[in-house]
C-alpha cells in the first residue's frame, strides 16, 4: 500500500492576503525607495525603525514560533507573503536572517529564552554562518578553548545590527555569544541593502545551546526555501514597473510597450515570474508541512536565481536612460537579486543537489 502525498497549497488565504496588504501599506510609509537609497548612502543601510514596526508593531518577527513559545504559531506560508513584500521593496531590514534562519536554528535546540527575545523582537539573532553556503554545505567553525570561542567568521549578512550570534564550533556544538562580546568589521557588500561582515572571537565567552550540525543545516534549508519568495518579489516588481513604464513612455508619439519586440520580451518575463511564483509557493508549503521540502527547496533555488536577475536585467534595459540613474530604485533591485543569486547557494549547486535527491546521475 503507498502512501500519497498531501497536494501542495500554492494558493494564498485571505488572511495571507490580507497580510500582504497590510505589510505593503507599512513599507510605503517606512520604506519607500528615496529612503532606502538614502540610507546606502549614510553607512547604516539597516532601517530599525521600519525593523521595529514590522516585527514589534505588527509582531511578525514570531510568526515561526510556536504560541507557546513566544511567537505567532503561523506557518512558512505567511512568512512567505511577508518575504514576498520586502523584496519588492528591497527592505533593509534583517526579517530573513532573523526571524527565519536564526530563529529556525532556535527551533532546533534547547534555547526558548532566546527564543522568544527574537519572537517578541527584544533582540535581533543571526547565524553566523556566511550567506554563500549552500543547505548541508561545508562552513566554517571555530574553535573551543577553555570554555571560550576563538575564530573568524566572514561574510555573515546582518551581523552589523544582531545582538546575539549563534556559531558553530568544531566541538560540534552551536553556541550564543553576545554580539557586543565579538569585534564585528564591515565587509564590501555588493547589496548594500543587506550588509555583510566579518565576526571575529577573542576567547569570547558563550554559552552552548545545542548541535550544530542539525540546526544550522534546518536553518539554511528554511532560508533558502524562502529566498525565493524574496526573489519573487523582486522580480514581480521588476516587472511591474517595466510595463509601467513602457505603457507612459512614447517613441514616435506611440507608448514604447506597443512595440511587438517589446511585448514579446515582457510576455516571456511574465511567464518566468509566473513559474517562479509556483516554485516558491511550492517550497514554502513544503517546509510548512514537512513533506518533500528538500526537494521542493532545491527546485526553487535552482530557478529563482536566473528569473530574479533577468526581471532586474530587463527592468534595467527597458527604463533606458532612466534606469542608469542613482535616484531611480532599479539598482536596488539589480544589486539584492545578484547578491540573493549566490545566497544559500548557487543555483547550480541546488541543481547538483536536485539531481542526488532524486537520483538523477549526470551522464
Amino acid at each position: 500500500m503507498t502512501t500519497r502525498r498531501t497536494q501542495p497549497d500554492l494558493l494564498y488565504s485571505e488572511e495571507q492576503e490580507a497580510l500582504r496588504d497590510a505589510v505593503r501599506d507599512l513599507l510605503a510609509d517606512h520604506c519607500d525607495a528615496p529612503g532606502v537609497i538614502a540610507r546606502t548612502e549614510s553607512g547604516t543601510p539597516h532601517d530599525l525603525a521600519a525593523w521595529k514596526a514590522l516585527a514589534d508593531g505588527m509582531g511578525l518577527a514570531g510568526l515561526l514560533v510556536p504560541e507557546a513559545k513566544g511567537g505567532q504559531g503561523a506557518t512558512h506560508r505567511e512568512v512567505a507573503v511577508v518575504l514576498e513584500e520586502l523584496g519588492r521593496a528591497v527592505a533593509p531590514v534583517p526579517y530573513l536572517t532573523s526571524s527565519v534562519v536564526a530563529t529556525e536554528a532556535l527551533l532546533a535546540c534547547e534555547a526558548d529564552d532566546l527564543l522568544a527575545e527574537l519572537a517578541s523582537a527584544r533582540k535581533i539573532g543571526v547565524l553566523a554562518v556566511a550567506l554563500n553556503v549552500a543547505p548541508g554545505g561545508a562552513h566554517t567553525a571555530v574553535r573551543v578553548e577553555g570554555g571560550t570561542l576563538h575564530g573568524e567568521l566572514t561574510g555573515i549578512a546582518d551581523a552589523a545590527v544582531a545582538d546575539v550570534l549563534l556559531v558553530p564550533a568544531e566541538d560540534g556544538g552551536l553556541y550564543a555569544v553576545d554580539a557586543d562580546a565579538a569585534t564585528v568589521t564591515p565587509q564590501t557588500s555588493f547589496d548594500l541593502t543587506r550588509p555583510l561582515a566579518a565576526v571575529t572571537l577573542h576567547g569570547t565567552g558563550a554559552r552552548r545551546i545545542g548541535d550544530a550540525e542539525p540546526a544550522v543545516r534546518r536553518a539554511l534549508r528554511a532560508g533558502a526555501g524562502l529566498l525565493a519568495s524574496e526573489q519573487l518579489g523582486l522580480a514581480e516588481w521588476a516587472l511591474t514597473e517595466t510595463v509601467r513604464y513602457l505603457k507612459e513612455r512614447k517613441q514616435f508619439n506611440r507608448p514604447v510597450g506597443g512595440f511587438q519586440a517589446l511585448k514579446h520580451r515582457l510576455a516571456q518575463l511574465w511567464l518566468e515570474v509566473v513559474n517562479l511564483r509556483a516554485a516558491a509557493r511550492n517550497a514554502a508549503d513544503a517546509l510548512a508541512s514537512g513533506e518533500d521540502a528538500d526537494v521542493a527547496v532545491a527546485v526553487a533555488q535552482a530557478y529563482a536565481s536566473s528569473v530574479a536577475v533577468h526581471a532586474a536585467e530587463e527592468a534595467l534595459q527597458l527604463h533606458a536612460g532612466i534606469g542608469m540613474t542613482w535616484e531611480h530604485p532599479i539598482h536596488l533591485c539589480l544589486k539584492r537579486a545578484k547578491a540573493d543569486s549566490i545566497a544559500y547557494g548557487t543555483a547550480g549547486a541546488h541543481r547538483g543537489a536536485v539531481a542526488e535527491l532524486v537520483d538523477l546521475q549526470a551522464p
